[in-house]
């Protein structure tokens, strides 16, 4: 009790000035690691916002569009949409097999190229997301380490002092505990916005897939296949 009422009475920025070198250290790169995380977090937000958007205004005009090379004459606006990645593959393979063979010849040609299309906008949407997934398992320990340390300075210096009460160890023991809050806080949003994130890539990547599917029936009936 005696050592959360110190910890209340004295702030933050101060339990961290006071911790010893190494539970210092530790603290300072989890503060980092939350810094980097919630950048990420802001930017991956903030870009599937977009695509979410884009994607249903793609959708929209390519279903509204009488023929491929009208959609890939609009596709520029919608840039932000994963889906106009894997149009750009497809109608890329199909303009080519028109030009050379004269007509829709090798199905699975453009069935490969819309696959590669896809591949490419999943790696870009799992972008830095390693960086969420190492963050959540790597901070708690690195916490706890600066934790550990910390209170074994407290207590070794408890010894030397001869001291025995709770009031000369309470403070040392609570700069070692920053650690391990800090820890916490850096991992518990890290581990939040990486399995939300990645039931929306999971999502986006279903929704390419439909959307190769529509493409391929969307390019045999224009070409009369």
């Amino acid at each position: 009790m005696l050592a959360l009422v110190l910890l209340l009475q004295v702030s933050l920025w101060e339990l961290i000035k006071q911790a010893k070198p190494i539970p210092k250290v530790a603290m300072s790169l989890l503060v980092v690691f939350s810094i980097f995380s919630w950048a990420i977090i802001f930017s991956k937000w903030n870009t599937f916002r977009k695509a979410r958007i884009a994607n249903r205004s793609f959708l929209r005009a390519f279903r509204k569009a009488n023929g491929l090379q009208a959609v890939a004459l609009a596709v520029e606006q919608y840039r932000d949409s994963p889906l106009v990645t894997v149009f750009d593959f497809g109608y890329a393979e199909v303009e080519r097999q028109l030009k050379t063979r004269g007509g829709l010849i090798n199905r699975s040609a453009v069935e490969r190229n819309l696959q590669l299309g896809i591949s490419e906008e999943i790696a870009k949407l799992e972008r830095h997301m390693n960086w969420l997934a190492t963050v959540a398992s790597v901070s708690p320990f690195i916490g706890l380490f600066g934790t550990v340390w910390g209170i074994i300075d407290a207590f070794t210096a408890l010894g030397l002092a001869g001291a025995t009460s709770l009031r000369a160890v309470a403070p040392g023991i609570a700069e070692a505990l920053v650690a391990t809050a800090l820890g916490l806080g850096a991992a518990i949003p890290a581990a939040i916005f990486y399995n939300h994130f990645g039931h929306v890539i999971r999502e986006m990547g279903a929704r390419m897939e439909d959307f190769a599917l529509e493409f391929m029936n969307f390019a045999e009936q224009g070409l009369g296949e």
